[in-house]
């Protein structure tokens, strides 16, 4: 079993591997290497182990977190 986390992009260049997400309350680089297609600073996106899998919706990652009772959940459901 394997746990992934939604965080959302705070700034990435692209061309470049690596994107600063915030995941938590915490900006942290995250590889991007395995997207499809870029993401824009503000989109979400999965993690697990450093690796952005997939893009998510914001109900995906209000949903996630919400699951979790992770940080930035409450936020998400009233913005």
């Amino acid at each position: 079993m394997c746990l992934g986390l939604a965080g959302r992009v705070v700034a990435w260049t692209e061309g470049s591997d690596l994107a600063d997400v915030e995941v938590g309350g915490s900006v942290r680089p995250i590889n991007m290497a395995l997207l499809a297609a870029p993401v824009r600073p503000g989109d979400w996106v999965l993690i697990h182990s450093g690796f952005a899998l997939e893009p998510m919706t914001a109900d995906e990652a209000r949903d996630a977190m919400a699951l979790l009772g992770g940080p930035g959940a409450e936020g998400l459901m009233n913005g």
